[in-house]
């Protein structure tokens, strides 16, 4: 049975801390919650269409040890049976809820993230490529190097469970792996044999923060360039890094102005993409892309989370205003989602929303960055 003991009263304060992260929504609250949500806002004719996505759920849930932790953090302790139950849950009452959202309250607890989360987007680019490097297309995809290693400390001390560190050996000691000023700005793979293909660099870089996307050739041809590894090091925000320094605006920080900024100061771009360390290694793959279940994400319903705040295969309910084409205007978004995916920059109550491909995916990832309100939907 999973329990979430009730909130105290410093808990309710709005300037306090909670150390119980969950709150159980009543049945009335509940069925408010489960009325508000609209399909058509994750472009879906009906939510039967989800059934692909649940599936994709349940497969992966289905290899996990029923009786095995899936979170146990702020008073709310799962199993991957719990969750797996709750997957064949909704699938089974997908084809009534069109007409019966009241159902979602009916079959599960409806237990509300606090503080609200921080939602971005993020999408698959479509990146002109080439085989060998040509013209504006002189950077590098690279596959993972031979000489990365990644340790798990949990084997050595179970107080570092879930947690690794990225190296490599230099001088018969481990060290940090190359950052990207090493990788791009020194060139320490250049050569090696571990390129995938040439983008433009503002190209790639955007690539990594995306973490898949498609390349499209000369010749017509295209293929997925999916997620494979990471460096290990901390993700630092370049909107971030270009605010602090004066070069943008407080209010105006997104992929567009990001670009823009970069394109007219081609001389110092280098520079500025350095200030995030964390690299991004790939793959090509003719299906994507993949989430970190290792399959397909659907878009508008998947979602990247921190794991340790919310478990791969989960189900959740959210609500959050997306910004329209070109970043002008908001629609409030209030849809179902399906915990699919990680990042190494999705860290805490913070929920990335996989908004596919296309113009409108584009510019929603581009500009998305907002506080809404997330329910993880438990079977009862």
């Amino acid at each position: 049975m999973v329990s979430v003991p009730p909130a105290t009263a410093d808990e309710a304060r709005p300037d306090a801390t909670p150390a119980v992260p969950w709150v159980e929504l009543d049945g009335d609250a509940a069925l408010v919650a489960a009325g508000s949500l609209d399909a058509s806002g994750q472009s879906l004719a009906s939510w039967r269409d989800m059934a692909p996505a649940i599936r994709q759920s349940i497969a992966y849930l289905e290899r996990k040890d029923t009786d095995g932790v899936a979170l146990d953090r702020g008073g709310l302790r799962l199993t991957w049976g719990d969750l797996l139950r709750g997957q064949r849950v909704l699938l089974e009452v997908l084809p009534r809820l069109d007409t019966e959202p009241g159902l979602l309250a009916r079959h599960f607890r409806w237990l509300r993230l606090d503080p609200p989360a921080a939602f971005t987007g993020y999408y698959e680019p479509v990146l002109d490529a080439a085989r060998k490097p040509s013209g504006a297309l002189r950077q590098p995809l690279y596959r993972v190097p031979d000489d990365m290693k990644s340790l798990d400390l949990g084997l050595f001390n179970p107080r570092y469970e879930g947690m690794r560190v990225t190296y490599r050996i230099e001088g018969g000691r481990a060290v940090p792996y190359h950052d990207r000023a090493a990788i791009d700005g020194r060139g320490a793979l250049r050569g090696r044999g571990y390129e995938l293909a040439w983008v433009d660099p503002v190209d790639a870089f955007f690539l990594q923060v995306q973490g898949s996307g498609r390349l499209r050739y000369a010749d017509g041809s295209t293929t997925h360039v999916l997620y494979a590894g990471q460096n290990g090091r901390p993700y630092v925000s370049l909107g971030r890094v270009l605010r602090e320094r004066g070069h943008l605006p407080a209010d105006g920080v997104n992929m567009d102005a990001i670009r823009a900024w970069l394109a007219a100061h081609p001389e110092r771009a280098q520079e500025m993409m350095n200030a995030n360390p964390s690299y991004v290694f790939f793959r090509l793959a003719k299906d994507g892309p993949l989430g970190s279940m290792g399959r397909p994400l659907m878009p508008w319903v998947s979602l990247a989370v921190d794991r340790s705040v919310i478990p791969l295969g989960a189900i959740t309910a959210f609500a959050v205003d997306v910004p329209g084409g070109g970043g002008a205007g908001a629609a409030s978004l209030h849809g179902l989602g399906l915990a699919q995916d990680t990042g190494g920059a999705i860290k805490g109550h913070r929920i990335d929303l996989f908004c596919g491909a296309g113009e409108r995916a584009k510019a929603v990832a581009g500009h998305l960055d907002a506080r809404g309100q997330v329910w993880l939907l438990l079977p009862r």
